[in-house]
C-alpha cells in the first residue's frame, strides 16, 4: 500500500464519524509500516479520542519508524483530548502525511511542531477530496454570517420535483431515500418551503443507519406563516425543535398559533437575513430539501454551497413542478459552472454532488 492508497482508506474511515462528530471535523488515519497497513482509526464521537492516537494504539510497536497518513493536520492543542502531536512523537513515527492544513486557529500548528522535532511532514496529498469531505467544517472558518447551505433535490429526468398535482412521493427509490436519511444525520438543520409542508406533510427526521448525536432542527421557510396546526411538523414541534422563518409582516394570529404549538418563529426581512438569524441561533449547516421556488431563490441569490441531485428514471412532463422555479436565466458564457464532487448509482437512481467553485 502506498501513501495515496493509504489516504484513500483514511478518507473512507473518516466518514464513519458522520453525524456523530460535528461540529468537529471528520478525520481518518492510517499507519503504514514499510508499505503495510499497521493500524487505522477515525474520530468516532464528539469529544472522544482523535483518529491519530486510535490508529497509533492499534499499530503498537509497528508505529515506530512508520508513516502516519491522516486526512487533517494533527492538532497541537489541548481541549477535550490531548494534542495529537504528543501521541505521534511518543509513538516514534518517522513521517506524517496530511491531506490538508487545519483552519482552526486554536488547533493548527501541528505540522510545524512535528517538523521542528525532526519528523518528515507533507501536507496536501488528496487535499481536494479532504476539503470536499469537510466542507461544512471549513465553511465555519470562511463565512461567519450564515450556515453552510446544501440543496438536495430528487427530480425526474426532465427536472421535475413533483407531478402536476404537486405530489413527490416517491420520485426516487428506496436506496436513494436511505441515502438521504444518512445525509440528514450530518446537518444541524433540515429546511423546506411552506408549500412542500402543506402538500407532502413531511416529518423531516433522521430514520436511517446513523443516529445523529444531535437531532437536526427542522426549518420551514414560509413568508406568511400559513401552516395548519394539524401538520406533522407543527404537531410534533415540542418533540423535535422546529423553526419557521417568516416575513416581517406575517399575520400575528398565525405566528401566535405556531408559537402556542411549540414552534419557534424567526421574522426576517429577506431570505439572507433569515439565514443569518438561524446562524446566530447555532445552525452551522442547513440541508434544504425543497420546494422548487425556495431552491430557485437560494440558487439565484448565490446562497447554495453544495447541491445533492438525485435523478430518477422517469418523466413528469411540462405540467410537473420544476426543480428550480424562478431561477434567473444566464447566457451560457456567463453561467456559473459547478465542480463535481461525487457521482454514483443509488439503486436505479443517480446521485450527483456538486460544489460551487
Amino acid at each position: 500500500m502506498d501513501e495515496r492508497e493509504a489516504m484513500s482508506l483514511a478518507l473512507d474511515l473518516a466518514w464513519r464519524g458522520w453525524g456523530r462528530v460535528h461540529p468537529n471535523p471528520l478525520v481518518g488515519a492510517v499507519v503504514l509500516a514499510e508499505g503495510v497497513l499497521a493500524g487505522e482509526g477515525w474520530h468516532a464521537e464528539f469529544g472522544d479520542r482523535h483518529a491519530e492516537p486510535v490508529a497509533l494504539e492499534r499499530a503498537g510497536e509497528k508505529a515506530r519508524g512508520a508513516t502516519l497518513v491522516v486526512t487533517l493536520e494533527p492538532c497541537d492543542h489541548r481541549d477535550k483530548q490531548p494534542p495529537c502531536t504528543d501521541a505521534i512523537v511518543l509513538a516514534g513515527v518517522r513521517r506524517v502525511v496530511a491531506a490538508m492544513a487545519d483552519p482552526n486557529p486554536e488547533a493548527k500548528g501541528g505540522a510545524a511542531r512535528l517538523g521542528s522535532l525532526g519528523l518528515e511532514v507533507q501536507v496536501g496529498v488528496a487535499r481536494e477530496a479532504a476539503a470536499a469531505q469537510n466542507a461544512i467544517f471549513l465553511h465555519r472558518f470562511r463565512n461567519h454570517s450564515r450556515p453552510f447551505v446544501a440543496l438536495k433535490l430528487a427530480t425526474s429526468l426532465d427536472g421535475r420535483i413533483a407531478d402536476s398535482s404537486g405530489h413527490s412521493r416517491w420520485i426516487s427509490g428506496e436506496p436513494a431515500r436511505d441515502y438521504v436519511h444518512w445525509l440528514r444525520a450530518g446537518f444541524d438543520a433540515i429546511g423546506v418551503g411552506g408549500r412542500t409542508v402543506r402538500v407532502d406533510d413531511p416529518r423531516l427526521t433522521v430514520r436511517g443507519s446513523v443516529t445523529p448525536r444531535v437531532s437536526p432542527r427542522r426549518v420551514i421557510f414560509d413568508a406568511g406563516a400559513d401552516l395548519d396546526p394539524r401538520l406533522t411538523l407543527v404537531r410534533t414541534a415540542r418533540e423535535t425543535t422546529t423553526t419557521v422563518v417568516t416575513g416581517e409582516d406575517a399575520p400575528h394570529d398565525r405566528v401566535d398559533r405556531l408559537v402556542a404549538a411549540g414552534v419557534s418563529v424567526v421574522r426576517a426581512g429577506s431570505l439572507e437575513e433569515g439565514l443569518h438569524m438561524l446562524h446566530a441561533e447555532g445552525v452551522g449547516s442547513l440541508l434544504v430539501e425543497g420546494g422548487g421556488r425556495l431552491a430557485g431563490t437560494l440558487l439565484g441569490l448565490g446562497l447554495v454551497d453544495r447541491y445533492y441531485w438525485v435523478q430518477s428514471p422517469l418523466w413528469l412532463g411540462d405540467r410537473g413542478v420544476p426543480a428550480t422555479a424562478g431561477l434567473p436565466s444566464d447566457p451560457i458564457a456567463l453561467a456559473e459552472r459547478w465542480a463535481v464532487v461525487d457521482r454514483r448509482a443509488l439503486g436505479e437512481d443517480t446521485l450527483l454532488v456538486l460544489d460551487r467553485r
